[in-house]
């Protein structure tokens, strides 16, 4: 550990994953009345649930839309994404490629326009 900087080790959990900072415009409650008690990939803001199948995958599409990833640094969209993805594979699943599904999200959205 002698090698390691004090700021690298302040943002490990023991589990091996980034911490995750409180957002100030995410209510934890939201998410609880929202979706209930259940595990979520960003479990400080209760955040991205993937409990079921169809959590798992709206929760890989909002991570990857960049007005949702913005609002976490680069460590806590990796941990995040890192979740989602052991949360699919835990259940059999398998998740679109992220490129494919922003090109796809772009032609949605100028569609509606």
């Amino acid at each position: 550990m002698a090698g390691r900087r004090l700021a690298d080790t302040a943002l490990k959990r023991p589990g091996g994953g980034s911490r995750i900072h409180r957002r100030p415009d995410a209510d934890p409650r939201e998410g609880v009345r929202k979706y209930g008690r259940t595990s979520y990939a960003d479990p400080v803001n209760k955040k991205y649930p993937v409990d079921t199948p169809g959590r798992i995958k709206a929760a890989w599409a909002y991570i990857h839309q960049p007005r949702n990833a913005e609002k976490y640094t680069s460590a806590e969209v990796r941990t995040i994404k890192r979740r989602i993805r052991d949360a699919a594979r835990r259940r059999k699943l398998s998740l679109p490629d992220p490129d494919e599904f922003i090109a796809l999200l772009k032609r949605v959205r100028k569609k509606r326009s």
